[in-house]
C-alpha cells in the first residue's frame, strides 16, 4: 500500500491523498487482492488466464508446462499497481488510463508487459521467468514500447466476452460451486 501511497503524494496535496487512497482501495479488485480474498483472487486470475491465452497462446502455453502461474507475479503488480515494478512516468500513465478505464487496463498492462518480453520469457526456465518477472528489466520503462504493446491486445474472449463479462461469469461459477 505504501506504493500507491507514495505516487498519491507525489501527485497531490496531502489533505487529499487520504481520500483518493480510500477510494482507490476501495474498489473491488482491490478489496479482493487487499483482503486477501482467495475466492475472488482465483476469479481474477482465471480471467487474466483467458486474456493471456487469447493473445499469447504460446507464452502461454509456454508458462503452463513451465507452471508458472498468474499468482506468482500478478499479485505484486496489482498491490501496487506497477508503481514499484515501472518507473515513476511509465506507472503514472498507467494509473491515469487505470483511473479512466477501470481494473481490466491493470490487467491489459500486466498482458502489455508480457508481450513486451515475450521473446525472453519462451526461453527462461521457470525459475528465471519468476525471477525476471518479480524484478521487471529496465526496458520495460520505456512507456513508449509498453503503450505500443498494450495497444495491440484484444480484450475479447473466444466468446466475444468483454472483460468484465469474462470476470462476472467466472466469479458465478465460483460461487455456484463453492459449498453454502
Amino acid at each position: 500500500m505504501s506504493f500507491i501511497a507514495a505516487m498519491l503524494l507525489l501527485n497531490m496535496e496531502p489533505s487529499q491523498v487520504f481520500l483518493t487512497f480510500a477510494n482507490m482501495l476501495n474498489r473491488p479488485c482491490q478489496i479482493a487482492f487487499f483482503r486477501l480474498n482467495e475466492e475472488m483472487m482465483k476469479a481474477y486470475f482465471a480471467a487474466f488466464e483467458v486474456f493471456f491465452e487469447e493473445n499469447l497462446p504460446r507464452l502461454f502455453a509456454h508458462f503452463k508446462q513451465s507452471n508458472l502461474t498468474p499468482d506468482m507475479y500478478l499479485i505484486d503488480w496489482i498491490f501496487t499497481m506497477f508503481s514499484k515494478s515501472l518507473n515513476l512516468d511509465t506507472a503514472s500513465r498507467v494509473w491515469d488510463v487505470f483511473c479512466r478505464d477501470g481494473e481490466e487496463f491493470l490487467f491489459k498492462t500486466a498482458i502489455g508487459i508480457l508481450r513486451l518480453h515475450r521473446d525472453a520469457l519462451l526461453q527462461m526456465e521457470f525459475i528465471h521467468a519468476a525471477q525476471f518477472l518479480t524484478k521487471l528489466p529496465a526496458d520495460v520503462t520505456d512507456g513508449e514500447k509498453l503503450f505500443r504493446n498494450i495497444a495491440d491486445l484484444t480484450m475479447l474472449s473466444r466468446g466475444n466476452r468483454r472483460w468484465k463479462d469474462v470476470l462476472s461469469l467466472l466469479q458465478q461459477n465460483r460461487a455456484d460451486s463453492s459449498p453454502t
